[in-house]
């Protein structure tokens, strides 16, 4: 298991790129702006390949890529943030107001998000 700091994700050029920034992104336990309204909970499980990759550089990869899912249905439910986001590896919720919790194997390396859509104010 890896602890992976959800901004050195954010700060990734890819993530530049994939996320437009219409949706924010709040772990538990950090600065949240304040929730106008909250709708349903969400969760995506991303894995990659681990083969020839680092654990870091694999876990980055499955965190964006779970960060690009849940900012995808955000919009599709009208939300501009998604907010509570804690890890959520085999149904096991792991607060951290700076971390998201990531999981390597030999062949595949994965990360599970669980958080709630919100309209917060802006």
């Amino acid at each position: 298991m890896l602890q992976t700091k959800l901004n050195t994700v954010l700060e990734r050029p890819d993530a530049k790129t994939e996320l437009d920034g219409s949706v924010t992104s709040c772990l538990a336990g950090a600065t949240t702006p304040k929730v106008l309204k909250q709708s349903c909970i969400l969760a995506t499980n991303q894995k990659t390949n681990g083969v020839g990759k680092s654990d870091e550089f694999g876990c980055k990869w499955a965190i964006l890529s779970g960060l690009i899912a849940l900012e995808k249905k955000a919009k599709q439910n009208g939300a501009n943030a998604v907010v509570n986001i804690v890890s959520y590896y085999k149904k096991n919720e792991v607060k951290n107001a700076e971390t998201i919790e990531c999981h390597a194997g030999n062949i595949i390396i994965g990360a599970t998000l669980k958080g709630t859509y919100a309209k917060v104010a802006q």
